[in-house]
């Protein structure tokens, strides 16, 4: 895999990666290495991190826990503790190994520590591979509201090494896919169509950098969210909602990002059936591949409402308005579009039905 370059950072693959990342650390002297990792990549991805790293520099470990709940400003003052207690400063790097979690809170830490330090993002899901390791954005809930707290920075660098998908369970993988489809249905219809016929998700890896480099692609255009950038969030205004309902309501059963974000595009699909003009064979064939590929949720009436009432915080709103991005059709989407809110009802009964 050629290695995708930014005017800010680098995406190196694989071996190409290791390569990378031994020439640069030997190029910089940096004051101190951390690498942030939570238990999970700690035991199954830190091991093979380092067994390719040169092993002349002294490297620092600093684990949080794993999990969305853990993404908060709380753990955020663990680690700026832990960073001052080991004498980090500025001219000091932080390595982000892990899945979306580590690379948001990971990115806002070093982005925020005495006023920001460097940062490398080394994804070890799907989800952050072709989505939360790229393109900068960086940040932590606010309670359960997705994202409130945030900056756009760049990392140094990102590398993508597929081998770490080996230690995922099918459903993170399953996560992540939902974010390579909507790669599909918001810029690239044969990348849609050509997606949604895979019937194993174990030989991903031919399609991952295509989905990079379509999200690359449209941060390069509008890095800061002012205009273009905002069609990535398809799915993401009501399934964000979700997400956020469920980590709150249902702890215990609460829904990976993916699993949220393909309920949220089923009914934003919904949504541009209506406002946008997608039409219904193509809004039928959206509804049929997440359903085939996601176990159906069970939406009460109280949750429904619950989830409507998460709305006013998305970050996407503006003046009092709920702004999504909708499909016109698959591969051409609209954004800062409107809904009333009798028509949020009407999708989660097209979805129930």
């Amino acid at each position: 895999m050629e290695s995708i370059i930014t005017p800010d950072y680098t995406i190196h693959f694989n071996d190409t990666a290791y390569g990378q990342i031994n020439q640069h650390l030997k190029q910089r002297n940096y004051s101190k290495i951390f690498i942030l990792v939570d238990e999970n990549t700690h035991q199954h991805c830190l091991p093979k991190f380092m067994a390719e790293i040169n092993k002349t520099y002294d490297i620092e470990i600093i684990e949080i826990e794993a999990g969305e709940v853990n993404k908060n400003i709380d753990t955020c003052v663990q680690v700026w503790k832990v960073l001052s207690e080991l004498d980090a400063d500025r001219k000091s790097l932080l390595i982000n190994l892990g899945g979306g979690v580590i690379s948001d809170l990971g990115g806002f830490v070093a982005s925020t520590f005495k006023r920001g330090m460097a940062f490398i993002n080394v994804p070890t899901t799907l989800l952050a591979m072709v989505d939360a390791s790229i393109g900068g954005k960086t940040g932590v809930d606010l309670g359960i509201l997705k994202n409130q707290v945030g900056v756009i920075n760049q990392p140094l660098m990102v590398l993508v090494v597929v081998e770490f998908l080996d230690t995922l369970d099918k459903r993170q993988v399953r996560s992540g896919f939902a974010e390579m489809l909507k790669h599909g249905l918001i810029i690239d219809q044969s990348y849609w169509n050509t997606l949604k016929q895979l019937t194993s998700l174990e030989k991903l890896d031919t399609y991952i950098p295509g989905s990079i480099q379509i999200k690359n692609n449209i941060v390069l255009q509008d890095p800061y969210e002012h205009d273009l950038r905002k069609i990535l969030n398809f799915g993401h205004t009501l399934g964000h909602a979700i997400e956020s309902y469920f980590l709150e309501t249902y702890p215990e059963k609460s829904l990976l990002h993916g699993e949220a974000i393909a309920v949220g595009m089923v009914l934003e699909a919904y949504l541009s059936s209506k406002i946008a003009g997608l039409g219904v064979h193509q809004l039928t064939d959206i509804k049929n591949t997440f359903l085939e590929r996601f176990k159906k949720v069970n939406f009460t009436e109280d949750d429904i409402q619950g989830i409507l009432e998460l709305l006013k915080y998305d970050k996407k709103n503006s003046h009092g308005f709920i702004n999504f991005a909708l499909l016109k059709r698959i591969g051409e989407t609209l954004i800062d579009q409107r809904a009333p809110h009798s028509m949020f009802v009407d999708a989660f009964a097209y979805y129930k039905e």
